[in-house]
């Protein structure tokens, strides 16, 4: 137990904290389908080491005890309703912001409303990490430092805060304890400082996958969508050859597999030979990556058709139809889902990605649609297995498959591939319009503090062809370039302009580094190369003009990025105008 002299302690510092703090009395567990109507004894037994608790729940019955969740704080938040919120979801299309008196779904593609994941009623659930601001200088962080068994969850309702592990019904055996996902709070004034103790949290737990530096490449998803053809990457081939190799992998996105989950087959796309298109990018000196949704088939396909075993099951023993849980797929649905816990299905995967690397010659991966791995409302071949494990093992099995290779998740689960990829989408697909380019931007720019620390994040490609205005081209590269991340083109290159490509060639190589922003506003940010080099990022999401100023911690000379044009030297506080949907990046020598 805690001792009071502690509790008073906390309390001076943080009375959210002292309320975390205080004891057993807001732990608790909910049952379904106990053989009794009486639950058998169970025990929630927490432990604080420093601002980390572990928790274990044990059954000490006689009776096993199926388990829905664990609620292992119950909290009334004594915060302003006006407090700024952040949250994850549980996939990487679904993520909150707002405050906490009108929480707002950042994307479209949210996990309660498109992926159908079930929450309390009139509650708003986040995922893995949420904080909490009520003034830009008081921040309170509360996540799960680890993801292997369990997901993490947290539910909002009015002023109330619950902090919950999901157990998914499954059963504890008599005797039996379960160790839950750590859980840490952290409080302070300087929001990335609690963001990079976080992370580092997580790392300890999930050691990632590391990759030297972040990649680049060209994806033919943005131009040519699924009706890609061999001679349209050729022609991008070329181009990039001539103009732009900084650009070293050239990935073919869906389109060339016959149908979903025959990824060893080929379309028509590329006259049944993609090898010799990945051949050719080899031969020329560059790196075949290809797309490819591991987990997920259609109907038609010869795996399923041959294979019906291999994929998670309804409660009637038959493969689950995933648009009756959930989304069903944006193409070709709906889809059913490979079970990760299954032994074949395992060797399948590192049958199918061995040959991909060794005799397709694929050094990138960009593995999509991987949230219906870990499917909710299925049963799996190995029935005490959670949904999280499932995708974790079926993971493994693609890691140990690809080797060397690089692996992009995306559409993936954020918290349960910790440890697991090189590199995570952090975005919504790009469109060519202001709004898509705005909320993207927003998406990307949240998890800057995840870039370099748990993968290279990748914020999806860079479009510099098109109908937009250039300073909504400028702002939306701006964008790219303070995420830190990865870099992507998704243009048809044949037909770009010199200043556009000017424009991509600026952008190689990432530097690798995210700008740490002043707030969540995300208006001013500080890129720090060197001890004497530092970027800064100015991006105005208003659609009028505006002034937007900085301080600079020492005198110097500033260079407008794109430009090149000198600004002059400069102490003290700089003010730039901005003209509407813009964005700048100064360079302070």
């Amino acid at each position: 137990m805690i001792s009071r002299r502690t509790l008073l302690q906390l309390a001076l510092v943080s009375p959210f904290a002292a309320v975390l703090h205080a004891g057993e009395r807001f732990g608790r567990h909910s049952f379904v389908n106990s053989p009794t109507n009486i639950a058998p004894p169970l025990r929630l037994s927490r432990r604080w080491r420093g601002s980390v608790c572990e928790s274990t729940l044990t059954n000490d019955g006689a009776r096993p005890a199926r388990i829905k969740e664990v609620v292992l704080f119950d909290l009334q938040l004594p915060l302003p309703t006006s407090t700024r919120l952040y949250g994850e979801g549980f996939q990487m299309l679904s993520q909150t912001g707002g405050t906490l008196a009108a929480p707002a779904d950042l994307g479209n593609y949210t996990d309660a409303k498109h992926y159908q994941m079930p929450r309390p009623a009139n509650s708003q659930a986040m995922y893995g990490m949420m904080i909490l601001s009520p003034s830009p200088t008081d921040n309170h962080l509360l996540a799960f430092t680890s993801c292997r068994r369990f997901a993490g969850q947290f539910y909002l309702t009015d002023q109330s805060l619950k902090v919950v592990v999901d157990a998914e019904d499954r059963e504890l055996q008599p005797g039996e304890t379960w160790t839950l996902e750590s859980f840490t709070y952290q409080s302070g004034a300087d929001r990335e400082r609690l963001l990079e103790t976080l992370a580092s949290q997580l790392v300890r737990n999930h050691p990632p996958l590391r990759f030297p530096t972040p990649p680049t490449g060209w994806c033919s998803w943005y131009c040519f969508g699924p009706r890609v053809s061999a001679q349209q990457v050729l022609d991008n081939l070329d181009f990039i050859a001539k103009h732009t190799p900084g650009l070293r992998y050239v990935q073919i996105d869906d389109g060339y597999q016959p149908a979903m989950g025959d990824w060893l087959e080929t379309g028509a796309a590329f006259g049944g030979n993609v090898q010799g298109v990945l051949k050719q990018i080899r031969e020329r000196g560059f790196e075949p990556a290809i797309w490819v949704a591991p987990f997920v088939a259609e109907e038609k396909s010869h795996v399923f058709q041959q294979r019906p075993n291999w994929f998670v099951k309804d409660s009637e023993g038959q493969p689950l139809r995933s648009d009756r849980v959930t989304f069903g797929g944006w193409r070709r649905g709906p889809w059913y889902v490979l079970d990760g816990t299954h032994p074949e299905v395992q060797k399948h995967f590192e049958q199918l990605f061995r040959t991909m690397k060794r005799e397709w010659g694929c050094t990138y991966f960009k593995l999509d649609a991987n949230f219906w791995g870990a499917i909710q409302g299925g049963h799996f071949h190995d029935p005490r297995a959670t949904r999280i494990e499932a995708y974790r093992r079926g993971m493994k099995a693609i890691i140990r498959g690809v080797e060397d290779s690089f692996v992009l998740g995306c559409n993936h689960p954020i918290w349960p591939s910790l440890g697991l990829i090189h590199g995570s989408r952090s975005s919504n697909d790009i469109k060519r319009t202001w709004e898509r380019i705005a909320t993207t931007a927003r998406q990307n720019l949240s998890r800057n503090w995840q870039n370099g620390r748990l993968w290279w994040n990748d914020s999806d490609a860079v479009v510099l062809t098109g109908d937009l205005p250039d300073n909504e081209f400028q702002f939306h590269a701006t964008a790219i370039y303070a995420s830190g991340g990865m870099i992507l083109s998704g243009d048809d290159l044949t037909k770009i302009s010199e200043q556009k490509l000017a424009m991509l060639r600026k952008l190689q190589p990432p530097t690798g580094v995210a700008a740490r922003f002043d707030d969540d506003m995300f208006r001013v940010g500080r890129i720090d190369l060197s001890r004497r080099r530092q970027v800064v990022s100015l991006l105005n999401w208003q659609d009028t003009p505006q002034s937007i100023s900085f301080r600079l911690a020492r005198r110097c000379q500033i260079t407008d990025f794109w430009s090149d044009a000198s600004l002059g030297t400069h102490a003290g506080e700089f003010a730039l105008e901005m003209p509407a949907r813009c964005g700048r990046l100064l360079i302070c020598h």
